[in-house]
């Protein structure tokens, strides 16, 4: 599960403080991004207590049309240099669809680390008071796997996750609150949870860029016990933008700087200096 993290790191974000019911549609308004927002992000792995930085990401979001109908596209890419190459390889590439505002209609995660190929796929479809994920898994060469899973709450990937929780005002959240929503990846859907840990100001390394943030935490259940597998750093604007990451792993430990931002739609006010 957790190798399977690292491309979604980035996006897995800040999420609903409530479960919603299916009922609204899934729809959502849009305060914080517009089309043609770039984040850019160096990635860094602790090897032998020296922090080595090993790759990239880079998250665009495009107006498109999708089936007809006017939609944001948002991808995010993933690349592991030459170097981290002999150690692990990492070539990630997460997209979906979503209309205007905000309701998820499509999922495509395509992930090639280490020696494994993975893909999978989200199609979602809505009734009154239903939401029904259509999911594909196939691992390398094997045959895929086909899942459906219906609910009366609202449903989401990584990428539509974070463009719709990246407009929720968390200014009355307290410390240790906690967030759960439903969360598709392909396989399943399963019902998800991050912590919020107060504020904190972060300067971003090699730039001295100081942001003032809110901090949150992924968790997952491991043996009964809740493991933390990553602490989000994201601005404390409107723009709700990511501008670290601490990822736990199994074989290892893991940041991501924000380097780049582009195309933001609205001013940076976290940002200190």
């Amino acid at each position: 599960m957790k190798k399977q993290m690292i491309a979604g790191l980035i996006a897995l974000i800040l999420a609903s403080g409530c479960m919603l019911p299916a009922s609204a549609q899934c729809s959502s308004e849009n305060h914080a991004f517009k089309s043609g927002e770039t984040l850019m992000y160096a990635l860094y792995f602790n090897w032998k207590f020296v922090w080595v930085k090993v790759g990239s990401a880079s998250m665009n979001i495009t107006s498109t049309v999708y089936k007809g109908q006017p939609a944001f596209r948002t991808h995010l890419i993933t690349r592991g240099s030459k170097q981290a190459d002999k150690f692990f390889v990492m070539r990630d590439t997460l997209q979906c669809y979503t209309t205007p505002d905000l309701v998820p209609l499509y999922y495509n995660k395509r992930a090639l680390e280490g020696k494994s190929y993975r893909r999978d796929e989200v199609w979602y479809s809505y009734a009154p008071g239903q939401v029904t994920t259509k999911m594909r898994h196939q691992r390398n060469n094997l045959e895929p796997e086909w899942n459906t899973f219906s609910s009366k709450y609202c449903a989401y990937d990584m990428l539509s996750m974070l463009l719709r929780a990246r407009s929720f005002d968390p200014k009355d959240y307290k410390v240790g609150h906690r967030i759960t929503f439903l969360m598709a990846d392909g396989r399943r859907s399963e019902w998800q949870n991050i912590i919020y840990r107060g504020k904190e100001e972060f300067t971003v390394e090699n730039t001295g860029t100081t942001y003032r943030c809110l901090v949150f935490s992924f968790v997952e259940k491991e043996d009964g016990e809740e493991k933390e597998v990553v602490t989000f750093y994201v601005t404390d604007d409107d723009n709700h933008i990511p501008v670290r990451l601490d990822m736990y792993l199994n074989f290892g430990s893991a940041k991501a700087f924000l380097i780049g931002a582009s195309g933001l739609r609205n001013p940076q006010k976290a940002k200190l200096n």
